[in-house]
């Protein structure tokens, strides 16, 4: 499968593009409803998936496709195979597997879909090598279309799994262990312009020694502990800087996920909420450049390990 990509996706867009676009979002998110909302059967992704699954022979559905409540549908890691069959192999048709491409492009934005690729090529020579899988039965109520392989999970649903973005917790990475060429350390530049803008007192609430497992991104209740500095306590142009941090890490994913995003920040008061948190351990260069961090808040977890590469955990529902 062809995997177009620009030759260098750092800056993403020029500053004034990137305050217009933040500006954009910061209005949208204080709308209610939502400008978009969030995926459903009819958008790009879970048109692909419906027509993807359709498409498949009895055999094919028996080694790549379970029941909606099955237990590989929670699991997430950086590097694994929700199915044995990889998208090259000639299990799949060339049909199947630019319906599976379509899903992808659906699941992203522009930018998003050409930096995935570019991650797929460089650390497992490209999506041929990645896996899927439906659970569910498109046609019903509930199903999810699931794209793993490494340094991936990614997943479309309809919003079957209501209230829950991205359809649930999703991870991404990149191999590279220079932080400058890594394709994600961007998001680390921009997180750490929040630190750099901290006064004395807000740095010793916020940068902590040891960081939490990556993998532990389970949703907590608003009775949960949540390291860090709390957003609220910071001034109105430190908000700003993490407004505009939010909406470069949202950048790679399609609008409906990032409505979705959005409703679930105000279901738990908004941006005010969140906590930021950056860990002295695993610092590359010693430069004081945080290269791991952490965004948490009731329902909302994205953790953030860029040493000695980028391994990226995200969980983010609304709470009970």
């Amino acid at each position: 499968m062809p995997n177009p990509t620009p030759q260098n996706l750092t800056p993403i867009v020029s500053r004034r593009k990137f305050l217009e676009a933040a500006s954009v979002t910061a209005i949208s998110a204080s709308l209610a409803p939502s400008l978009f909302a969030a995926p459903s059967r009819s958008s790009k992704a879970e048109t692909a998936v419906q027509e993807f699954y359709t498409s498949l022979t009895d055999q094919q559905k028996s080694q790549i496709c379970f029941p909606y409540n099955h237990q590989l549908r929670s699991k997430i890691s950086a590097n694994w195979h929700v199915t044995k069959p990889t998208i090259g192999l000639d299990f799949y048709t060339d049909k199947q597997r630019a319906m599976i491409n379509n899903a992808i492009k659906g699941m992203t934005s522009q930018e998003g879909y050409a930096r995935l690729q570019k991650q797929m090529d460089e650390d497992d020579g490209g999506v041929d090598f990645y896996s899927v899988a439906v659970f569910g039965d498109p046609s019903e109520k509930k199903f999810e279309f699931t794209l793993t392989g490494r340094h991936l999970t990614m997943r479309a649903d309809g919003n079957s799994a209501e209230k829950a973005a991205f359809g649930g917790p999703i991870v991404y990475g990149h191999s590279e262990e220079n932080p400058d060429q890594n394709l994600y350390h961007y998001q680390t530049k921009q997180t750490n312009k929040v630190f750099e803008a901290l006064d004395t007192d807000q740095r010793k609430k916020a940068l902590i020694g040891k960081a939490p497992r990556e993998t532990a991104v389970h949703i907590q209740q608003a009775d949960g502990n949540f390291p860090g500095l709390i957003v609220g306590d910071m001034s109105d142009d430190q908000k700003k800087l993490v407004t505009e941090s939010l909406d470069v890490l949202l950048a790679p994913y399609r609008e409906e996920d990032k409505a979705e995003v959005q409703e679930v920040l105000k279901s738990i008061g908004g941006t005010d909420k969140l906590r930021m948190a950056f860990y002295q351990q695993g610092d590359l260069k010693s430069d004081k450049v945080w290269d791991i961090w952490r965004i948490e808040a009731p329902g909302f977890v994205w953790h953030f390990r860029g040493a000695p590469h980028v391994h990226a955990y995200i969980n983010i529902a609304a709470i009970s």
